[in-house]
This record gives C-alpha cells, sequence and structure tokens, in this order.
C-alpha cells in the first residue's frame, strides 16, 4: 500500500513538472514588461534590474553608459504584482527600489515559469469559491484589491477603475487560514475580512492556489533557526513550494513586538532555488531560515521558512 500510494504521488509530480514552462524577459529600462503564460499562472522564479552585458539594451548608448557590467538589484515588484496571474504588464519606469548604478542604462531580467494552478475572481461583496475534486487546498496567492481595468468593471465609472496598482498588505493570510488543507472553502470578497488598499476604487478578489495530493508535507521554522526535511527508506524529497519571509502575523509571533509581524507579503525571491538546491533528490536535509541563506527580503520583520514537498520513489 505504502509503494502504491509513494508511486502515485511520483506519477503526479512528473506530470506536474512536464506541465512546467521556463521564461525569461529582458525590458530596457522605460519600457513595458510583459509577463504571460498559455497555460497555468505565473511563478517569479528572480527579477533583476542593472547590466551584466554590454550588449544588451545598447542600440544607441554611448559606451559609457554600458560598460558597467557588475551592476544589479532585486526587485521584489514584480514578484508581488505577476505572482499568480495568468498576464502582466509592466511599466518598468522606477519599478526598482533603488538605482544600483547611477549612469549606466539598466534593463530588467525576469525569469518565469508557468505552473498548473487553479483560479478565482472573485467582486467586491461576493464570494470565492474553492473545492478540489482530488486532494486537499493550498493557496499559492491571493490579492484583494485591482491590478487591471477590465476585471470587475461591468456598471463602474471610469474613476472607479484607474487605480491598478492595489494591493491589500494581508490578503493572503485570512485566505490561507480560511482554505489550506481543506477540500473546499469560501471566502468573503470585502473590505470587512481584507485592509482597504485603495479607497474609492472598486476592488475584486484575485485567488491561486493547488490541489495537493494527500502524502504532501510541510516545515515551517523560525528565523535563526534550521529544519530538517526527512522521508522513508526508498524515498526521496522533492520540493513543491518554498517561501522565506512572512505572510501572516501569527506564525513565529511569541515574544515579537507587532513593528516586526506587521508585514505580511514578504517573500524571498530566491527562496525555491536554494532550498531545492539543498534538498531535491535526497532522502534528508537541513536548511537554515536565516539572511545569510536566502538574503533579507524584508528588514526588520521577524522571518520564517515554509517548505511543502513530497516523498516520491527514487
Amino acid at each position: 500500500m505504502f509503494s502504491l500510494r509513494v508511486l502515485l504521488l511520483t506519477l503526479v509530480l512528473l506530470n506536474f513538472r512536464l506541465l512546467i514552462s521556463a521564461e525569461t524577459v529582458i525590458t530596457c529600462d522605460g519600457f513595458v514588461q510583459r509577463l504571460s503564460c498559455d497555460t497555468g499562472v505565473i511563478s517569479v522564479q528572480s527579477a533583476t534590474c542593472g547590466r551584466t552585458s554590454s550588449q544588451i539594451c545598447s542600440v544607441g548608448r554611448p559606451p559609457s553608459e554600458t560598460s558597467n557590467t557588475q551592476c544589479s538589484i532585486d526587485v521584489p515588484a514584480i514578484f508581488k504584482r505577476c505572482n499568480g496571474l495568468r498576464e502582466c504588464e509592466l511599466n518598468t519606469q522606477g519599478l526598482a527600489p533603488k538605482d544600483p548604478c547611477f549612469g549606466t542604462y539598466k534593463y530588467y531580467t525576469t525569469n518565469y515559469i508557468c505552473i498548473p494552478a487553479e483560479t478565482s475572481v472573485t467582486c467586491h461583496g461576493g464570494y470565492s469559491y474553492l473545492k478540489c475534486e482530488n486532494g486537499r487546498i493550498q493557496i499559492n496567492t491571493a490579492n484583494y484589491g485591482r491590478t487591471d481595468k477590465t476585471t470587475c468593471s461591468e456598471g463602474r465609472p471610469s474613476e472607479q477603475l484607474q487605480n491598478t496598482n492595489c494591493y491589500s498588505p494581508n490578503a493572503l493570510a485570512p485566505v490561507s487560514k480560511s482554505c489550506n488543507g481543506l477540500e473546499s472553502c469560501e471566502v468573503f470578497a470585502t473590505h470587512t475580512v481584507f485592509t482597504d488598499p485603495c479607497f474609492g476604487t472598486y476592488k475584486y478578489l484575485a485567488i491561486s492556489y493547488f490541489c495537493l495530493p494527500s502524502g504532501v508535507c510541510s516545515s515551517i521554522v523560525c528565523e535563526h533557526e534550521s529544519t530538517a526535511l526527512n522521508c522513508d527508506e526508498g524515498t526521496v524529497i522533492s520540493i513543491h513550494s518554498a517561501n522565506y519571509g512572512r505572510t501572516d502575523s501569527t506564525t513565529c509571533s511569541t515574544g515579537r513586538p507587532a513593528s516586526q509581524l506587521a508585514k505580511t507579503d514578504c517573500y524571498a525571491l530566491n527562496s525555491q532555488t536554494v532550498v531545492t538546491s539543498g534538498c531535491e533528490g535526497k532522502n534528508n536535509c537541513s536548511i537554515s531560515a536565516s539572511n545569510s541563506v536566502f538574503s533579507d527580503p524584508c528588514v526588520g520583520t521577524f522571518k520564517y521558512l515554509y517548505i511543502s514537498y513530497f516523498c516520491v520513489l527514487k
């Protein structure tokens, strides 16, 4: 029975990977970057602004603006705005958190994959109904706000649709709390549940989620501590998801001041890469939840490492 269950999980995971396609998009500074998935939703793996080549985005530029090829900074805004969407358009002007190299003409490089997640969009005042026919719900992304002018726009005046940079700071936590681990759930799309991120804008709740088969394992460890992932003999670890940061205000909160728990949209962009590199294909492994391993995605916030994984046949 054990071998059959593990075999089924292995087949599910292999099928999951076959559906994933990797994409890299490079956009010159000041132009519009477009990410899209024919199937599934966007999951940004890395997003940087700077220059690592003298040739890219160099046409018409003097050598003084293209010679510095040691220039790079992470751009968390791309992760925040695009994850969980099927299509995403970003004006790169001013998108980076700061200028990593004054006087150098920069470009944006985004690496992303398309993951086979379910999606749900509910206009303000309605209920989101999530359901897994087989398996249990694992929330991937959630936002109560507005990121385009067309969704939930029917009958609405233009002024209620203009703000497309509207993100609730706490959307992921209540959705995850209401739905994770269940076969079905419902969430009320209203500012009584979520913080109102843009007064006067007509909002909607957008969710992407996985239907995880039974047998998925998970681990949560607080910052400055280590976690051990283990599989039974004859099976190895296969990472499903990972994040070093904070997505709710209650996990790893004991004894911590409110100021260290308030930011709940904190993601280290290299989480999946680091955990996969250290654990994928092994029977057991240990990962430290620290800035030295993942970098610090939100200075001043007390973070934790969340990992979900399968144990599959070798």
